[in-house]
């Protein structure tokens, strides 16, 4: 699959040929489902909290004694059938974080930028630097590369000025291209890497 290069002032510099077995195959959604549920999952703070019989306020003295009263028997007031006892099975502190092979993340990214590649959302520019350390200045390099909406930024070592005046613009991510994964991927509208990214990317993925 052949793709132009681009400069900052998104004209045409070069062209790349980007890997048909990486990006000119079938894409295996499957592949990227596992990886953004497992993404999700370990995010997840998973803090809920109920209280159980053991946890809830109350005595634990024996209301009445066992047999000749009438009533049913009853241990403690915070057994959970009275009002105010303890939550049985309730949820407690735990986390959600589980593990997929390596090989399925290598893949989920792989099938990630396939997708992004052939929907033409992938934009390759030679290099991404700030002329100086001013948000708005960097607003409008990306908008000339057709930055609108979700936008994802791959480079491989970000310059620090270009990382500083990015931060703060609204819907912009900036990534490296060893810390990319599938979810970044497919929570964007755009995707703008570097030549170097794509190029590490390729050889990681291939």
């Amino acid at each position: 699959m052949q793709v132009d290069i681009v400069n900052a002032e998104n004209k045409k510099v070069g062209s790349f040929e980007l890997s048909d077995e990486l990006f000119g195959g079938r894409v295996k959604r499957d592949l990227i489902w596992q990886s953004v549920v497992q993404q999700n999952a370990a995010e997840r703070r998973g803090t809920h909290a109920t209280k159980n019989r053991a946890a809830v306020s109350g005595s634990g003295k024996k209301p009445w004694r066992q047999k000749g009263t009438g009533r049913a028997r009853v241990g403690e007031i915070r057994n959970p059938l009275w009002r105010k006892g303890g939550t049985v099975f309730g949820p407690q502190p735990r986390s959600y974080a589980f593990d997929i092979p390596k090989k399925v993340q290598r893949g989920a990214l792989r099938a990630a930028l396939a997708q992004k590649a052939q929907d033409g959302a992938l934009v390759i520019v030679d290099k991404l630097e700030a002329a100086e350390r001013k948000t708005k200045a960097t607003a409008e390099l990306l908008k000339k590369l057709g930055a609108t909406g979700k936008t994802l930024v791959i480079d491989v070592t970000p310059q620090d000025d270009f990382a500083l005046s990015a931060r703060n613009i609204a819907g912009l991510s900036l990534v490296a291209s060893h810390r990319v994964t599938a979810r970044d991927v497919m929570d964007t509208s755009k995707i703008i890497a570097t030549r170097a990214a794509i190029e590490k990317l390729q050889e990681s993925l291939g």
